[in-house]
């Protein structure tokens, strides 16, 4: 390796994207923002860096661990690179669109960038895309989102996607008044209903039927309906089971799982939530929930592009035509009308079959008319 090659490495987390992943990431980017405006989501752009007071006030305080912080030179105060974008666009929402007509629908796409990548998500930048319903607070509001985020990831061509649900908040009601139990937090999110059973006290009956109504919907939500639960902690559940009778009405082909003891990366929800996979991978395609928007009910969802586009198909070849030095632009802008890729020679070329295929081009162009490229020897295709 070069010394400027090893000056070039990047840090751990980060990572540049090359031809033709780079495009088609741009393209998904494009197809999902384009299925979001279909159902009344318009596009904001928040901007990569604010004022660290703005970012990380009221829910936003939840991502203050995963904030790059650096001082602005002009003003002389602490700013912060977004590590989520959710609470970007419920702080424009509530203050630049605070006289928008309610609901409102909101979508955003960009990068954000975070402290350091956990054990699941390495990553310290990368792609997000979602939505925010602000304004509403019933349960059509939760199960539009999920809908709409999973329905998103099938027509990007995903495969069949399946939505984990759960109550962020029902955990801490059942235990609210109680003193708080070392391991026990860690106990729940490891299912571990051995060891919820020899800390949990009284309320470990509870919380072990909590753990065995995790699993598919049907199952788990007739499990759940047995639970004895104190009034709030059941109104999360009745709130969970209308959600899911909508979408099941929606959608009856969408894989559903409950999982109410989960809280881990739902540190601002406040209500139902859910995390997104895809059948063939592990890796959570995104997340979404309930929350509050500076005192305003919302729901939302954001995508993980990193993890969206590693469980897709990938980019597809581009019929590429190559034109030969001196060819007429007149030729190529008719090719490039008809959908062609085209790539001008800029020098005359002693075999312009062999420089087509140097430069990876499917076609060239002869005497107006484009032909294939035949392979060479060693050449695969």
């Amino acid at each position: 390796m070069t010394e400027f090659a090893t000056r070039a490495l990047l840090p751990a987390g980060l990572r540049a994207i090359l031809p033709p992943q780079a495009a088609h990431a741009a393209d998904v980017v494009s197809r999902l923002m384009a299925t979001f405006a279909a159902q009344g989501y318009e596009r904001v752009k928040p901007p990569l860096i604010e004022f660290e007071e703005s970012l990380l006030e009221g829910s936003g305080a939840a991502m203050a661990k995963h904030t790059f912080r650096v001082m602005d030179p002009v003003t002389q105060r602490m700013m912060g690179v977004r590590a989520d974008m959710t609470l970007q666009v419920a702080r424009i929402a509530t203050t630049r669109l605070a006289n928008a007509p309610r609901p409102l629908r909101l979508s955003y796409a960009g990068q954000v960038l975070r402290v350091k990548g956990s054990q699941l998500r390495p990553e310290r930048q990368f792609g997000q895309a979602g939505i925010e319903l602000i304004g509403a607070a019933g349960a059509a509001a939760d199960a539009e989102v999920v809908l709409l985020a999973a329905k998103a990831l099938v027509a990007l061509g995903v495969g069949e996607v399946c939505v984990d649900l759960t109550l962020p908040p029902l955990v801490p009601e059942i235990c609210r008044g109680t003193p708080e139990i070392d391991g026990l937090r860690d106990a729940l999110d490891h299912k571990d209903a051995a060891a919820v059973s020899a800390i949990g006290g009284p309320l470990a009956p509870v919380l072990v039927a909590l753990i065995e109504a995790v699993g598919p919907v049907g199952p788990a939500l007739a499990k759940l309906a047995g639970v004895p639960l104190p009034p709030a902690a059941a109104a999360f559940r009745d709130r969970l089971a209308e959600v899911v009778r909508l979408v099941h009405q929606a959608a009856p082909e969408l894989t559903l799982t409950i999982d109410p003891v989960e809280g881990r990366g739902f540190e601002y929800h406040t209500g139902v939530a859910f995390t997104l996979f895809a059948r063939q991978s592990a890796a959570e395609l995104g997340r979404g929930g309930r929350y509050e928007a500076h005192g305003e009910a919302a729901a939302g969802a954001t995508l993980f592009m990193d993890t969206v586009l590693d469980v897709m198909p990938g980019p597809q070849p581009s019929r590429c035509a190559f034109l030969p030095f001196g060819t007429p632009y007149a030729v190529g802008r008719g090719l490039r009308d008809e959908g062609w890729v085209t790539l001008a020679g800029l020098e005359p070329a002693e075999d312009d079959e062999a420089e087509a295929r140097r430069l990876n081009c499917s076609h060239r162009v002869v005497s107006g008319r484009v032909v294939a490229v035949k392979q060479g020897v060693g050449d695969h295709g």
